[in-house]
């Protein structure tokens, strides 16, 4: 199940790269040359930048941008000093990162992968992991916790985005919805189990990801279990008039995690 689910969200992104998904859109030459000057920031989240006291000293550490293809935190952190390996599930996301090195003169390694398995990384190698909103898309939290927290050297952080579970209550294309929100599903919420059939007819001739919305226990207390400290939090959420379930609550969040 979990190696069908890697392949369907796999051929998903590749398609949304084609769609334009705006995150899948690479930053610009501009943006990259702000970073080179040391002008520069990122998102974990939908529109909150990352806190620049989040970070440690980029020049030349160690950057694991964790299911991050996309061409978008990976090349801002190369171009502000840092050595970034971008590990993603998606080729054409790895594509959009090896585009923008290309462009504009970046060293950048990239990696196809499953997010809960870095076997192919050894012990406490990475400074610095930068993990935006994306475990959304694997039915276990468990092993990308404890793999992150393996890769990562001793004072090293985590910086993790992901989805408050509130956000999967309701029905359906909630941010389109003109009418009340209605809680429909149970938490943790999965697609391939609460979907109507229908629904998961139409996610696979659309080529839209299947997604999971993980319990706060899962999100939080997993990374704690794993063994990190937590050091900073902060919620976020879309612009109100892009999102219904944002004109009343805060449905993402982030954490800074360290490993002492």
């Amino acid at each position: 199940m979990e190696n069908d689910i890697l392949e369907l969200n796999r051929r998903a992104w590749n398609s949304l790269v084609e769609k334009g998904n705006r995150w899948t859109v690479p930053v610009s030459p501009e943006e990259t040359a702000a970073a080179r000057r040391g002008r520069w920031q990122i998102v974990l989240t939908p529109t909150r930048p990352v806190p620049s006291d989040w970070f440690p000293d980029l020049e030349s550490a160690r950057v694991l941008c964790l299911a991050s293809g996309g061409g978008q935190q990976g090349p801002i952190l190369a171009a502000a000093g840092a050595e970034v390996t971008v590990f993603d599930n998606s080729p054409r996301q790895l594509e959009q990162d090896r585009m923008v090195a290309r462009r504009d003169g970046l060293t950048i390694e990239t990696i196809e992968g499953d997010m809960a398995d870095l076997a192919v990384f050894d012990d406490r190698i990475f400074d610095l992991i930068v993990h935006p909103i994306s475990n959304c898309f694997v039915p276990e939290l468990v092993p990308v916790w404890s793999e992150a927290y393996r890769v990562l050297r001793t004072g090293g952080a985590l910086l993790a985005g992901f989805t408050n579970p509130v956000r999967y209550l309701f029905n359906e294309d909630i941010e389109y919805s003109s009418d009340l929100l209605y809680v429909v599903n149970t938490i943790p919420y999965s697609d391939r189990e609460q979907l109507t059939e229908e629904r998961k007819q139409h996610f696979l001739s659309e080529g839209e990801p299947f997604e999971y919305g993980h319990t706060l226990e899962d999100q939080i207390g997993g990374q704690l279990e794993a063994g990190f400290v937590l050091a900073g939090f902060y919620e976020d959420r879309y612009p109100p008039e892009e999102d219904k379930l944002s004109m009343h609550i805060s449905n993402f969040a982030a954490t800074r995690a360290l490993k002492l």
